[in-house]
């Protein structure tokens, strides 16, 4: 996929947008200055508007290195749900997975900066936390959705935090090698992904069956 102001996994491509525009601004000047040092003020001049126009945009400093956030999970769910009906859960997952994060060569040092950013920084990791369980929870809504329980059941909760680790591992490699290829590391983990999420689905239908 090529889905403009989306934000990789979580993810992070420049929209043509105020909002996508201010979040690239930030990006910017967490990389050259820090994160704790750069201030919303200091956000704000380079974008060359006041501080209360940029919290209509963003509620705070540490949503601005998300960027679209909300737009980015409409993406996944559109992905998702334009699946084959009859594709294996795990596939429809890994290609979900990998379309989502497809990152044009124009683009992808300001995607590396902000997944840096994203997974590296303390000050972001908590906030972090959120948007990740908001991730989490896109996926398990259609996981529920294809086995037939509640997004709060315990397989769909599962699958979903395997979905995200595997997308994690494979940009915590890509991070640590700038030569190496993200959609590349993302289909190796899916094969992992594949098959847990077939055990798992076997494994609770079998104990479904028994009772």
């Amino acid at each position: 996929m090529t889905r403009s102001g989306r934000s990789g996994i979580l993810g992070g491509r420049p929209a043509a947008t105020t909002r996508g525009r201010l979040s690239s601004i930030a990006i910017d000047l967490f990389t050259e200055n820090g994160f704790d040092e750069t201030s919303v003020d200091d956000i704000a001049s380079a974008a060359g508007i006041a501080r209360r126009t940029l919290f209509r945009y963003y509620p705070s400093k540490n949503s601005l290195a998300w960027g679209e956030f909300e737009e980015h999970l409409d993406g996944l769910r559109d992905l998702l749900h334009t699946s084959p009906d009859d594709a294996p859960l795990g596939i429809a997952l890994r290609d979900a997975l990998i379309a989502f994060n497809v990152v044009p060569d124009s683009e992808r040092e300001e995607h590396r900066r902000r997944m840096s950013l994203l997974l590296e920084v303390p000050a972001l990791q908590a906030h972090s936390m959120l948007m990740y369980a908001d991730w989490r929870h896109v996926i398990a809504e259609y996981c529920a959705d294809r086995l037939g329980t509640a997004p709060e059941a315990h397989l769909p909760q599962t699958i979903a935090w395997l979905t995200l680790g595997t997308a994690l591992s494979a940009y915590d490699q890509w991070l640590l090698d700038p030569d190496s290829d993200l959609t590349e590391l993302l289909w190796a983990g899916s094969e992992i992904l594949i098959n847990g999420v077939s055990s798992l689905v076997t494994t609770a239908t079998k104990h479904a069956a028994s009772h």
